[in-house]
This record gives structure tokens, C-alpha cells and sequence, in this order.
């Protein structure tokens, strides 16, 4: 996978999640939230969707663990999707695998906020930003 978070500043210790045995989850990854308290990656389409926080640690496909430690709190670089301009102080949202884009805030759309960008992102590419998460 590509693009997964980088953890510049811990605010709060991790929260365990369950997930599934099978799955391979790379350090980083910016996980979505399914109940109960199970969380899995994002996927290319999803948008607006819960996000249970960034995974602490690699977890190896088929190892046996069920357990993952979860970042819900901290200062993040994170990469913003093409094609969407992030300016400082904008809410974020995650926009597919490892991605975020602003969240719009004027009731066209059904996001669920992460956090507050740090720093401003132009549209014209991808781009690895400071975010604020906070869920």
C-alpha cells in the first residue's frame, strides 16, 4: 500500500480495534470503523464513512492477531487526493485509501470529519500535508 500516515506527535495512547486474521494492514494505515468496534482498511471509493484512527503497526496477513493498536489522536503527514485544494485550518475527511480531502461544510455532503489540516495542500496534485486528527 502507499501513501499511509506518518505519526509526527502522539497526543494519546492507542486504542485497541478488532480486525480481521486475514488482513495485511500496513503501519499508517488510515483504518475505517465497522461495528462492533472492528475496524478495517479504507478501500478506493470510500467517502464519508467513519474512521476508527491510523494503525500503530504493521499487521501481517494470516498471523493470528485480532487485536491492533489505533491512533485516534496526534499530528499526522498525510496525503491529500488530487484535485482537491486543502487550505490551513480546513476540516478533514478521509477520501479512499489513505487519502484525505476537505470536508465541505455547506450540507452538500456526507462527511465525517478527522481532523484540521495544518498546512495548505494545492489541487493540482497529491500532496503530504500536517493534519491535526482528532476522533
Amino acid at each position: 500500500m502507499a501513501n499511509e500516515a506518518v505519526l509526527r506527535h502522539w497526543q494519546e495512547d492507542p486504542m485497541d480495534f478488532v480486525v480481521s486474521n486475514a488482513a495485511g494492514i500496513e503501519k499508517g494505515t488510515v483504518l475505517k470503523l465497522i461495528d462492533p468496534r472492528r475496524a478495517e482498511a479504507t478501500a478506493a471509493p470510500d467517502t464519508g464513512i467513519a474512521c476508527a484512527g491510523i494503525a500503530r503497526r504493521e499487521k501481517i496477513a494470516s498471523d493470528g492477531r485480532t487485536r491492533l493498536a489505533v491512533f485516534r489522536k496526534g499530528i499526522f503527514d498525510m496525503t491529500s487526493v488530487s484535485g482537491s485544494a486543502i487550505t490551513v485550518g480546513d476540516q478533514v475527511c478521509i477520501s479512499g485509501v489513505n487519502f484525505i480531502r476537505t470536508a465541505l461544510t455547506d450540507g452538500t455532503e456526507d462527511a465525517v470529519v478527522i481532523g484540521r489540516a495544518l498546512e495548505t495542500a494545492a489541487s493540482t496534485a497529491e500532496e503530504q500535508i500536517q493534519v491535526a486528527v482528532n476522533m
